[in-house]
């Protein structure tokens, strides 16, 4: 134990990994100490205990996360895990996000990561934290550590009833020492808050309308500024009468201009939205490069036409032999260009101030959006200060990081202010990246006895993941400045096939990998190439079922040999079969295991489809296993959420564009569920305390799009392989 540094310069000097040893004080947990064991990967990077905790002189505890709040109740499950191991209320646990001078590096929020990464890594420091405090507190108290009580902060023995606070065992000081395995978590059967629901309290902010996003921060003096956008993608500025706007618009403190980057700054936000209005129209602009000119339905002819790279994903089993293609099942699927569309468009506040930049921001990455700002600006990573704040949910990348990097651009054009740039709603819908677009080809062949025995599989996508990552040109302020930026790197190819290798037991497979470059802006959205692929996978899945004569139930069974995988199907087959269902409607199912790797989740849907083709999605059922539980109420509110969200992209949603710009702009072009729209939604746990936590915010995507469209199939007998449903159907 050392004394006290800042936590900026000790989070600067952690990151090495550790050799594990053995304390030498007797444990007070023998029972649960493992042979060989693994800390999770954040613990792995940032070593010290006080990297991720702290105990303050009142007893209570702080908390550190590098992840950011995005709807995942990461605040609170972190809370739970560190009170828990610590044997300490909630109510004294508070937890610090996503502070680029305060937290651990955690990258990005993303991949259903923050519970296995982020939470785990707070619950072994705050368990090593504990058996710390018991060594500590043995001697001072004369007693051996088997001896020991530790309750709401305070150690003591039976001889001691009132004890000693963990400040008076530590003297004022922190714990810096390095976790090393083994950590010796509290005992199952010992635990009070791991595995219980826990209420966020940010939901009741949010209930209340009290301020909870980053677009509810407000500072004295602060000023407001709008970005005036090209017309296009590849537009350059031509011209600006600014005197013009400047006599329009008294109120105006500054039109901000660097090459064809081009904003506003008032004092109040309604003149700012104004000038960027009238210096909108009357701006001009040169269009380069136009966007493709396809009619919608001819576009996944379009992608398939444009020059690929080319990747075989799974190469197993034998293909020789027959292979006449009247012995193969086929079918091919498509998924359009879809959005985020984050219910609040992306906001952040930025203020320059003494050669230093501090930046308050819903990006799923500070460190990274740090590393890509000192390189945009020219500025050491050392003066730039990014603080994490909840934006209005979104998981993926939207527009968190370019209006970071915009407002970041007008702080050092005006400094000395807090600004606030907030995009519009339909700046957010125009220029946010999207989920790319993707081509499904499916190919199989069946056993006599209705088993598969080859699959070829091959997908045509986009990258996945454009996440600025350190490199510039993948802000979109950046490409229209003086000195322009550009990336033309492919990004995360591997995106596009995350879920594309079945999860199934066949002998003989083939997936191949098609990227192309295409015509609209892309990046990470909740799930990556997972949600296309098992769409495509599930689909085909009861195609073959029904080619092979058996229940989608029994068919998807008969080729899992994974256990957990198959609890999932047969829960999901009792709660469906448990209930009696309309006349007329058809039940849809589908199972995965998110990336082959997470946590496993079974989903069925029930529609009805009227003379008219109207869907009426009328209650969606999953289970899902995601092993030891933390907070059962937050698993299940990410599950539901994604079966929701999923259920909205299946059956509604498709970015549209023309020669010039993207076109679906607002809610009517790009219609969403509705509140009167979303189905009922019931979600088992299949809890298993024993195993290791997985990540399951991800999950559900697949599944609940493949269970609507086979439902729909069920309920009318037709088809869809074309999303969204409404429009194909």
């Amino acid at each position: 134990m050392k004394t006290l540094q800042t936590r900026r310069n000790f989070i600067k000097t952690t990151g090495c990994l550790t050799i594990g040893f053995t304390l030498g004080a007797v444990s007070a947990f023998p029972d649960v100490l493992s042979p060989v064991q693994e800390l999770p990967r954040g613990l792995r990077r940032h070593t010290s205990v006080n990297a991720w905790l702290e105990i303050l002189p009142d007893g209570s505890l702080r908390v550190y996360t590098g992840k950011i709040e995005i709807g995942q109740g990461i605040r609170t499950a972190v809370a739970q895990v560190a009170a828990e191991e610590l044997y300490m209320k909630m109510n004294k646990v508070q937890v610090v996000i996503a502070d680029t001078d305060r937290t651990p590096d955690e990258g990005y929020t993303s991949g259903s990561g923050s519970i296995e990464g982020s939470a785990m890594s707070v619950r072994y420091a705050a368990a090593y934290a504990r058996q710390k405090l018991l060594e500590l507190a043995a001697p001072r108290l004369n007693a051996p550590i088997a001896d020991l009580w530790i309750s709401e902060g305070r150690i003591g023995t039976d001889k001691n009833s009132s004890g000693i606070s963990f400040s008076e065992v530590l003297d004022g000081r922190q714990i810096e020492d390095v976790v090393r395995p083994p950590v010796q978590l509290k005992p199952r059967k010992e635990r009070h808050i791991i595995g219980k629901p826990v209420a966020r309290k940010d939901i009741y902010f949010m209930v209340a309308a009290q301020p909870v996003f980053v677009h509810n921060l407000r500072f004295p003096a602060m000023v407001h500024a709008r970005v005036v956008r090209p017309p296009s993608y590849k537009a350059k500025l031509r011209s600006i009468d600014e005197d013009v706007a400047e006599r329009e618009f008294p109120k105006l403190l500054k039109i901000v201009r660097n090459g064809s980057f081009l904003a506003v700054l008032s004092r109040d936000e309604y003149t700012a939205i104004k000038a960027q209005e009238y210096v909108q129209q009357n701006a001009g602009w040169s269009i380069s490069e136009p966007l493709p000119d396809i009619a919608d339905k001819k576009l996944p002819e379009y992608l398939k036409s444009l020059p690929t790279v080319d990747e075989t994903v799974v190469n197993k089993g034998n293909f020789a032999g027959d292979t006449s293609e009247k012995k193969w099942i086929s079918a091919s699927y498509f998924k359009p260009y879809i959005m985020h569309g984050a219910i609040g468009p992306s906001c952040a506040v930025g203020l320059y101030k003494e050669d230093q930049l501090f930046i308050w921001t819903h990006s799923q990455g500070v460190f990274p959006l740090r590393e890509t700002l000192s390189g945009m600006l020219d500025m050491p990573q050392e003066n730039i200060h990014i603080q994490g704040v909840p934006g209005a949910g979104c998981y993926g990348h939207n527009g968190a990081d370019d209006v970071a990097a915009e407002v970041a651009l007008l702080a050092l054009a005006h400094p000395g202010n807090h600004i606030r740039l907030q995009w519009s709603r339909q700046e957010e819908h125009a220029w946010e990246p999207y989920g790319s677009a993707m081509i499904l080809e499916n190919k199989a062949r069946l056993s006599p006895q209705g088993r598969i025995t080859h699959w070829e599989y091959h997908l045509w996508s986009d990258t996945h993941s454009t996440r600025p990552g350190g490199n510039p040109g993948r802000l979109l302020p950046a490409q229209y400045l003086k000195r322009p930026m550009t990336d033309d790197s492919p990004g995360f190819l591997g995106g596009g096939y995350r879920n594309a290798e079945p999860y199934y037991q066949i002998p003989n497979q083939r997936v191949h990998a098609h990227f192309f470059k295409g015509p609209l802006r892309v990046s990470a959205l909740r799930g990556l190439g997972a949600y296309a692929n098992l769409f495509a996978i599930e689909c085909f899945m009861d195609e073959l079922a029904e080619h092979a004569g058996k229940n989608p139930y029994e068919f998807r069974l008969m080729h899992l040999d994974d256990p957990r995988a198959r609890d999932v199907v047969q829960k999901l087959r009792e709660q469906v079969s448990a209930e009696s269902h309309p006349e007329g409607t058809g039940i849809g199912i589908a199972f995965s295991r998110y990336k082959n790797s997470a946590a496993y989740c079974a989903v069925a849907a029930r529609v009805a489809v009227d003379k008219d083709n109207r869907i009426n999605l009328q209650k969606m059922w999953s289970v899902i296993d995601a092993g030891e539980t933390i907070n059962p109420d937050g698993l299940k509110n990410q599950t539901e959420g994604g079966m929701i969200q999923s259920a909205s992209w299946t059956l509604k949603e498709e970015v549209t564009f023309n020669t010039e710009q993207i076109t679906s702009r607002d809610w009517n072009s790009y219609p969403v569920f509705r509140f009167n729209e979303i189905p009922e939604v019931d979600v088992t746990i299949i809890d298993r305390p024993d195993a290791s936590p997985l990540g399951a915010g991800e999950a559900a995507q697949g599944p609940s799009a493949a269970a609507v469209v086979n439902a729909v199939y069920h309920a009318c007998g037709k088809r869809v392989r074309r999303l969204p449903l409404e429009k194909y159907l």
